[in-house]
């Protein structure tokens, strides 16, 4: 299985957008992690340095978010939809899509589902429950 470090992420975007700003060819999941920088400007300074990038500590109480986190979650939710794994992903972004009128916007609210599986599975030392994430996503799928 495949388990990048935290220096490999931070490369591999900062690779991406650098590919992506010279116009040069990406591979597939490339192309789905550049689409996804594209949708985040506000990140852009932070991938054009790949030395910064490394150096770089993120505290959540600074109020800045990690860009490198933050893509990885769309990737993640990118890839889960595309195998649809766990299953029943798929289906629900796409409502919730559809409910938002936005992808974006349905997979940041995808992301706090997410975010709260594994934080759960982490604090209780089992594996992460799919289907009370599946539901999380589906119950924000179904409300005004």
């Amino acid at each position: 299985m495949f388990n990048p470090s935290q220096a490999d992420v931070r490369r591999f975007f900062c690779s991406v957008y650098a590919k992506a700003q010279a116009g040069q060819a990406l591979e597939a999941i490339e192309t789905i992690a550049s689409q996804w920088i594209d949708e985040h400007p506000e990140y852009h300074a932070d991938f054009r340095d790949v030395d910064a990038a490394l150096a770089r500590n993120y505290d959540a109480e600074a109020g800045k978010t990690n860009p490198f986190l933050h893509l990885s979650m769309h990737l993640s939710i990118s890839e889960q939809c595309s195998i649809d794994q766990p299953r029943g992903i798929r289906q629900s972004v796409e409502l919730l899509t559809r409910r938002r009128d936005s992808l974006h916007d349905a997979h940041h609210e995808t992301m706090d589902c997410l975010g709260q599986m594994l934080w759960e599975s982490q604090r209780a030392g089992r594996p992460p429950d799919g289907a009370a994430y599946i539901d999380c996503v589906q119950r924000r799928a179904t409300q005004d």
